[in-house]
């Protein structure tokens, strides 16, 4: 490989954890892509089912990292440790990629220098049918912090990233074990544009049990990201007052389903943190 090629490369990184199910048309979804200068990572978090048996029928079209069970995050952050490839592509071992969605990423990435992070549209599929996503759930190109505080806009699936940025904005945050995604593009949205390639070039698929975005408390921890980016100091005054709004919004939510829950003192916590902010 010359050094042109080198630079080209993708470093794609699946973490995955008791998937073999779901696994394997992952891992082909990447080997079937038209872009040739592929590094496929995948961040085994201590899978207790056949994913060993079944990554080891790949020979050496991938690289296997076996890690302690420490979640998505570590098994993200363990595969960028590990990745040698320029532009950095996440998919998630329940999805499944379109032939060309490499291609037409780093295309982009080569056509605009500026940008550091595009994701493409998406494919919904919900217990093997389509569905159509909501229109609150409708993907944004450019600078979409404010719109991103209500909800995760971004889908770790669709991104293509330079490697650049992970130094500048930090890695997954691996004490959240949900939202982690959520917390790392506020600190992107933040400062800089994600663009979209309006093409759908993946297929997310959700429904099944063991879906992290399904876990109940989800807003637990999209409270504790907000108050982490309020408390960076990065935020402009028109992002802080947008992210207070939101902050509010979803202590009162929490707090209210906390008292439901007969946990008052959790409650009272929630529906004072935000006027830390005030």
């Amino acid at each position: 490989m010359n050094e042109k090629q080198k630079n080209q490369i993708v470093s794609v990184i699946i973490p995955t954890y008791n998937r073999a199910r779901m696994l394997k048309e992952a891992v082909d979804s990447v080997l079937d892509q038209d872009y040739p200068h592929i590094e496929l990572i995948i961040v085994d978090d201590e899978s207790t089912d056949t994913t060993a048996e079944l990554l080891k029928t790949y020979g050496r079209d991938l690289t296997v990292i076996s890690q302690k069970n420490s979640g998505v995050s570590a098994a993200r952050n363990a595969g960028i440790a590990a990745a040698s490839g320029r532009y950095i592509a996440f998919l998630d071992s329940d999805d499944l990629w379109l032939p060309q969605k490499l291609t037409q990423q780093v295309q982009f990435l080569t056509l605009h220098p500026e940008a550091l992070i595009c994701q493409t549209e998406e494919i919904w599929m919900r217990d093997g049918r389509r569905v159509n996503p909501k229109l609150r759930h409708q993907k944004l190109s450019g600078m979409i912090f404010e719109p991103s505080l209500h909800l995760c806009l971004v889908s770790p699936s669709a991104v293509m990233i330079r490697r650049s940025l992970f130094k500048e904005v930090g890695l997954f945050d691996e004490s959240l074990p949900a939202c982690e995604d959520y917390d790392l593009w506020l600190r992107i949205c933040c400062r800089y544009p994600v663009y979209l390639i309006s093409t759908p070039l993946i297929i997310k698929r959700g429904g099944h049990p063991d879906q992290l975005s399904k876990a109940p408390g989800l807003d637990k921890y999209r409270i504790y990201s907000l108050v982490k980016i309020l408390e960076s100091g990065l935020l402009s005054r028109g992002q802080t007052a947008a992210a207070v709004i939101v902050l509010k919004e979803k202590c009162a939510i929490y707090a209210g389903g906390c008292i439901q829950r007969g946990r008052k003192e959790e409650s009272l916590f929630y529906r004072h943190l935000a006027d830390r902010f005030s």
